[in-house]
């Protein structure tokens, strides 16, 4: 039998079962996500949130799919159908495919490969195609607004996400998230981890990463407000479970680059406990619940402040955080804290 594990055959039976380990794993993780977002906005607004399905409500987002998958899908006359049908798609599989490359354990990663940051940032890059097609394909003047905003914002907050990762690649050398984790492994534990030298840039990736998922108060492609929500009002049934999942999944996705870039992965924070997967999983479900509370507590930026926030204010400060991290690591300023290529290259 272990023979056979060497074949190719078995090496691809071993590919699938990683595969479908990391797909079951982000889709029983969404269920729970959205049922976590519902209960903390109740929290917040003094209500009870989902708790008549299951246990204190657990089998609401179960039901709520199946609602989703049952209903008949419907197509605009106008619209253009292949389009259409394509675009929910795009978005949910593109933010599915970049998980491949994010480690969960030390060597717990489906492809373990040296440019697993460029990966990331090409397949999140291709994730607004489907915003785009879907409001497009709708022939409606709503949507068509609602996919063009996304688009523009999600451009803007790409090129300060892009250069605050810069500085993290720069402290390490190496565009791999493991050595990234490696490289906050040091002898002050929490204090170790990139958190500290790379304080600013902690702030400024979280806002960013709400902007790029279309998080509150950054969810003006949906704002129901001015574009009757926006680039996906015209989607029903299976279609708009497909965005909505991908959206999530994509916020998901990001509560895992912080972790990994600025919070030590799955390393312990407290000595003596073991390092270890657990530690990766609870620390993107507190970013989740910080993505939650920001929702439930923001009002919504005028489109104007959003977008003069990434060029004028987010562009500018990431950029010179890049060239002042390139001199701390050239010169070994601050100890060593910006320069440990040592560890990851």
């Amino acid at each position: 039998m272990a023979d056979f594990f060497n074949t190719p055959g078995g090496i691809a039976i071993i590919i699938l079962a990683q595969v479908l380990a990391v797909v079951a794993f982000v889709m029983i993780s969404l269920l729970f996500l959205v049922y976590g977002d519902r209960k903390i906005w109740a929290a917040v607004q003094m209500r009870r949130g989902p708790n008549v399905v299951g246990v204190y409500g657990l089998l609401q987002s179960v039901a709520d799919a199946l609602k989703y998958v049952v209903k008949e899908v419907v197509i605009p006359a106008g619209a253009d159908r292949t389009v259409f049908i394509l675009a929910p798609l795009t978005s949910f599989v593109l933010a599915m495919i970049a998980w491949a490359v994010i480690p969960f354990n030390d060597g717990w990663v489906l492809s373990d490969i040296n440019v697993a940051i460029l990966y990331v940032f090409a397949v999140s890059s291709l994730e607004v195609y489907g915003v785009i097609m879907g409001g497009w394909a709708s022939n409606s003047k709503y949507p068509f607004l609602g996919s063009l905003r996304s688009a523009a914002q999600m451009i803007s907050y790409e090129v300060s996400i892009g250069l605050i990762i810069i500085g993290v690649i720069i402290s390490t050398g190496s565009m791999n998230f493991g050595h990234i984790v490696e490289a906050q492994d040091g002898r002050f534990g929490f204090f170790s981890w990139y958190w500290l030298p790379h304080f600013p840039m902690v702030f400024l990736f979280f806002i960013s990463a709400l902007a790029e998922t279309n998080r509150p108060p950054f969810d003006l492609p949906e704002a129901e407000s001015e574009l009757v929500a926006g680039y996906q009002v015209e989607y029903s049934a299976t279609p708009f479970l497909l965005f909505m999942a991908g959206e999530y999944i994509a916020i998901f996705l990001m509560c895992a680059l912080t972790t990994l870039l600025f919070f030590g992965g799955w390393l312990s924070p407290i000595p003596g406990l073991p390092d270890g997967v657990l530690w990766m999983v609870a620390k993107m479900a507190f970013f989740f619940f910080l993505f939650a509370m920001v929702k439930a507590i923001t009002p919504r930026y005028r489109y104007d402040q959003l977008m003069r926030l990434g060029w004028k204010v987010f562009l500018p400060f990431s950029l010179a955080w890049v060239v002042f991290v390139a001199f701390a690591a050239k010169f070994d300023w601050f100890w060593g804290a910006f320069a440990r290529w040592s560890v990851g290259g």
